[in-house]
């Protein structure tokens, strides 16, 4: 498989939140404001793609009856660096995601492109997988949160964007996040039947 297209599927076709519709915890839980989108979104590509390296370059010493567990040990030390880096270094952003951060170790995207992906390809597959998927995963949450952000707080990255006056407060409450995500979802699903009735309606023709 070419490596654009691997990248590619991670945003578009094969979106791990939008499509594959796993880690949504996360996505749920901390997309009240942008700044916490992008931060989970950053940290879960770097345990990608740290993840998916080590994964790939180990998968032919390690024992198949011990290969997911062997995952979980890779993926969490890697997701202690961005603990411990966000605490010394950005430690409102790491107040702010909580004990998210540490429940990265067992984020389905994480482990599903381990198992899936990186212990079946190469090294330089696996960075590309792992970004595409990262940045897929940031995309959708980073769009969750700037809209939740916008309109129930009416900033941006704490910057007033929209008077108080016009805000909806409903934007900032967790049932929200549910009814947002489910309308992205739909409309990805719509965009891409739409995409395929297109591609049979040509292929008809020809």
């Amino acid at each position: 498989m070419k490596l654009s297209k691997i990248f590619k599927e991670g945003i578009f076709s094969n979106n791990p939140v939008l499509i594959q519709m796993v880690g949504l915890c996360s996505v749920l839980a901390i997309s009240s404001t942008l700044l916490n989108s992008i931060g989970m979104g950053l940290s879960v590509t770097f345990v990608l793609v740290c993840s998916n390296i080590v994964v790939s370059l180990l998968r032919n010493f390690i024992p198949n009856e011990v290969r997911i567990p062997a995952y979980i040990v890779v993926i969490a030390s890697f997701v202690t660096i961005v603990q411990m880096v966000l605490e010394a270094y950005v430690p409102a952003l790491y107040n702010s995601l909580g004990i998210f951060i540490p429940l990265i170790v067992v984020n389905c995207i994480i482990l599903a492109r381990a198992e899936g992906f990186s212990s079946k390809n190469n090294v330089i597959s696996s960075i590309i997988d792992g970004l595409g998927q990262g940045l897929g995963y940031t995309v959708a949450i980073s769009i969750l949160g700037l809209i939740r952000e916008l309109f129930g707080n009416g900033t941006l990255l704490d910057q007033r964007i929209i008077s108080e006056d016009y805000t909806v407060g409903f934007m900032q409450q967790p049932a929200s996040s549910f009814i947002l995500l489910g309308v992205m979802i739909a409309v990805t699903a719509f965009i891409r039947q739409r995409k395929e009735q297109k591609k049979l309606e040509q292929g008809k023709k020809a």
